[in-house]
């Protein structure tokens, strides 16, 4: 990515920043958006609100937008089909291309191609009833967590710990996804890890360790609690920070991820191996957020974050900027 110092943010034209949206995730990317704006506005960029739910996606290109910052979140913003929408209309947005967001925000088919690739992943099962629920909780054992295979945001979660709570779990799921997702508890810290820059080239930002309230990272405590810490620098033991680095940077590339992304990590707390979770390449850009915060260790304002982010962006025929 370009210094910022000889960065002219007129080059950028009219930017259209898309929050709102129609997922289950509306409320996070809401506030997700309105930072980004206020932060871009205040760098002199000619940003505009804009929200897919309550405008057709062609009024971009009406207007005479030239780049698009993706703030959605979920369904219909970081699955490959906004990304699509944009590729037909011709222009760039942040983030990465419709098939890696489309894969990324499947999480059954991330974890098929990490491990594919070799890279670690707790072992999972894909359900369909309740039935197939007891039984990957029978085979996976316990504690393990069953959650909707492509939402975010922890919607949906349950963490069982007994067979008796596996109907429960899996209607809880099934009420956001008809694929749902059985995957083995790994006991350990809970890490996550952000990338910036392309495909070929990526950047680790500053890793950081969540220490929730009894280990429970869920929705609430993500987004509308000061009681979750974040720990940056992350404390870990010397080496550790750079392996799940490297881990990230590589789960990045075999998807082909570009722009940005952050992926959660859990490291086995007996036999200290990271193991990868998912991959978000919509992150979010709340006060709770943890890209921004895991940018400013490394010295980036959350408003040099969002124009670095523009200036990156891209169809999939290439980069524009």
């Amino acid at each position: 990515m370009r210094a910022m110092g000889q960065f002219d943010v007129k080059t950028l034209g009219k930017v259209a920043v898309l929050f709102g949206g129609d997922s289950a995730e509306r409320e996070v990317s809401l506030m997700s958006g309105s930072g980004v704006l206020k932060a871009l506005l205040s760098k002199g960029v000619d940003a505009h609100a804009f929200d897919p739910s309550e405008r057709p996606l062609d009024d971009l290109k009406r207007e005479g937008f030239e780049c698009c910052f993706i703030a959605l979140h979920g369904r219909h913003g970081e699955d490959g089909t906004v990304q699509g929408a944009l590729e037909l209309l011709g222009i760039p947005y942040t983030g990465s291309g419709v098939m890696a967001s489309a894969i990324s925000m499947d999480k059954v088919m991330t974890k098929r191609i990490w491990r594919f690739e070799g890279l670690s992943t707790p072992a999972w099962q894909q359900v369909t009833s309740a039935a197939q629920t007891r039984a990957a909780f029978a085979a996976l054992g316990a504690p393990m967590i069953v959650k909707p295979a492509r939402e975010g945001s922890s919607i949906g979660f349950t963490k069982v710990t007994s067979a008796d709570q596996c109907d429960a779990a899996y209607a809880l799921a099934a009420q956001h996804d008809s694929h749902v997702l059985c995957e083995q508890f790994i006991a350990g810290d809970e890490v996550t890890c952000p990338v910036l820059g392309p495909t070929e080239a990526p950047e680790s930002l500053p890793v950081i360790r969540i220490v929730a309230p009894e280990g429970n990272y869920d929705y609430q405590n993500k987004y509308f609690t000061d009681v979750t810490q974040y720990l940056v620098p992350c404390g870990l033991p010397a080496g550790e920070e750079e392996a799940i680095q490297a881990l990230v940077r590589k789960a990045y590339q075999v998807l082909g991820c570009r722009g940005w992304a952050r992926a959660d990590v859990m490291i086995d707390a007996k036999t200290r191996t990271p193991y990868l979770l998912e991959i978000n390449t919509s992150p979010g850009m709340t006060g709770h957020s943890l890209v921004p915060m895991s940018a400013k260790a490394a010295g980036i304002s959350y408003e040099d974050l969002c124009v670095r982010l523009l200036q990156a962006t891209a169809t999939d025929g290439g980069v524009s900027a």
